[in-house]
């Protein structure tokens, strides 16, 4: 299968099953950073179906991808769709929860694109896995509009605690001192860390 036929399928299946990929011009963005940046070996929290962990492979043939899905569903059409990719050798993919997972290896960059209740906790928890030169980048910094949003507006009770739950990690990610933080307002906004040399 052609790898383009592959991703429109991926992204209709997505649709279809009311799954997350990143929007077009997110991806977009994190492709062209792996690009400039020479990034080779990624940390991805949050595989979903393996729509973000192949793309960043097509970035260079040598780039490695480790990816974590905790939800089975998920977990299983990632795999079938690693298959028809042909990188089964080049993304490695774990079934479990993040916070349950520990891994010895190092990255250039960590990819955080899951529970966004659980951004703070998946950052403290995989920095020690980032080169000194590396970067982590977080998905869903607007949560669909939500974030600029007065929280009162919102009217379901679990919706305001998720937007409070992102606005404190981007509050947290101001404070770190240990990284400088860029906000890009591509796709459902990004936050793009890089650690500080102090």
């Amino acid at each position: 299968m052609l790898i383009d036929d592959l991703i429109n399928e991926i992204k209709e299946y997505a649709e279809e099953n009311n799954v997350p990929i990143m929007a077009d011009d997110g991806i977009r963005y994190l492709l062209n950073y792996i690009n400039k940046h020479n990034v080779r070996n990624i940390l991805e929290i949050g595989t979903a179906i393996g729509y973000s962990a192949i793309m960043m492979c097509m970035v260079h043939p040598e780039i490695q991808v480790t990816t974590i899905e905790r939800d089975e569903k998920r977990y299983l059409e990632a795999l079938k769709n690693i298959k028809k990719a042909n990188l089964e050798n080049r993304i490695h993919l774990i079934y479990n929860d993040a916070l349950e997972v520990r891994l010895d290896e190092m990255y250039d960059l960590i990819f955080i694109d899951a529970a966004k209740a659980q951004n703070q906790r998946f950052f403290e928890r995989f920095e020690r896995n980032l080169f000194d030169d590396g970067t982590i980048i977080t998905d869903n910094m607007k949560f669909h509009g939500l974030v600029e949003k007065n929280i009162d507006e919102i009217e379901s009770k679990n919706l305001r605690q998720l937007v409070r739950k992102v606005k404190d990690y981007i509050m947290y990610l101001k404070g770190n001192a240990y990284y400088e933080t860029e906000f890009v307002d591509v796709g459902d906004g990004l936050a793009v860390s890089k650690k500080n040399f102090i």
